[in-house]
């Protein structure tokens, strides 16, 4: 299993002074912080920057609805926003640029309609290669990040059951819907379990899905051997109790590290073996352990 070269883009963050919605001034402004961000690094030492796609210029929307909007798009490739059929499309060509090949992924990208998994306030933001608050200082991963995760766990095989740890507001889970046949995700604050049991009825998804509240470090031992586990924060090291709950020939990729984060892909080859491949440098939540109220 070779790693694949993959390019993005460096571009300036639109989201530089940051951005105003329900939950206050989100605090993505200045770069990625540990706090706030599950998105892609490109570059090392101090100078760490996230791979962004350009600013919005400007649309008209056509309202036929609250959510529907029929929107031009600059031919610079600026923000398409809203629920349009082509800033999906769009969205879907920039990840197949940047090396996603995976036409599975690319089509359950396509079918998931983002905005509705954003607040209000960001929803022309919904379709940037960027990662948005979600509130309780959690974030929709960045479209690349999801993508690229579900790709490496997903390539060559089929993925009838998977565990994802941190449900956040359902967006990665609806994805891998798509693409799995059984997909259980956990999350420990409670309000963002709502928030994902809430966005996951607006919509129908192919596979099963279940919305677990709990302790994703302890993962779900009941329903385990999974095919693949994603994790969606990042710890110092990725617990055994989750490495333990892959089906041998199974794939678990997390981000691991503190400051400095990458993203580590993991295959289970026998009872008691592991291989390990590091990818992607990244910078996620971290990972904590409990629930939260």
């Amino acid at each position: 299993m070779g790693r694949t070269d993959m390019r993005k883009p460096l571009n300036r963050s639109p989201f530089g002074t940051g951005t105003v919605n329900r939950f206050g001034r989100s605090s993505l402004g200045g770069g990625p912080s540990p706090a706030n961000s599950n998105t892609r690094i490109l570059g090392t030492g101090p100078a760490l920057q996230a791979a962004r796609v350009p600013a919005a210029t400007s649309w008209q929307p056509r309202v036929a609805g609250r959510h529907a909007a029929s929107l031009e798009r600059h031919p610079d490739g600026g923000n398409l926003g809203m629920n349009s059929d082509r800033s999906r499309e769009h969205l879907v060509n920039r990840l197949r640029e940047q090396g996603i090949e995976n036409e599975a992924v690319l089509a359950a990208m396509r079918a998931v309609p983002r905005h509705l998994f954003v607040d209000e306030g960001l929803a022309s933001r919904a379709y940037d290669d960027a990662a948005l608050p979600i509130g309780h200082e959690q974030t929709i991963s960045q479209p690349w990040v999801v993508a690229r995760m579900i790709s490496m766990v997903a390539e060559g095989r089929e993925l009838n059951k998977v565990l994802e740890v941190g449900a956040g507001c359902g967006y990665q889970a609806a994805v891998l819907a798509h693409v799995a046949r059984e997909v259980h995700t956990i999350e420990r604050i409670h309000g963002l379990y709502e928030l994902a049991r809430g966005n996951l009825a607006k919509i129908r998804v192919p596979g099963r899905l279940r919305v677990v509240f709990g302790d994703g470090m302890v993962g779900l031992p009941g329903s385990a051997p999974f095919d693949a586990i994603l994790i969606a924060a990042a710890g110092l090291k990725i617990p055994r109790t989750l490495l333990e709950q892959l089906a041998i020939g199974g794939r678990l990729i997390a981000p691991e590290g503190g400051v400095s984060q990458r993203l580590i892909l993991i295959e289970r080859t026998g009872a008691a073996n592991w291989k390990r491949q590091e990818l992607d440098a990244v910078r996620f939540v971290p990972l904590r352990p409990g629930t939260q109220y």
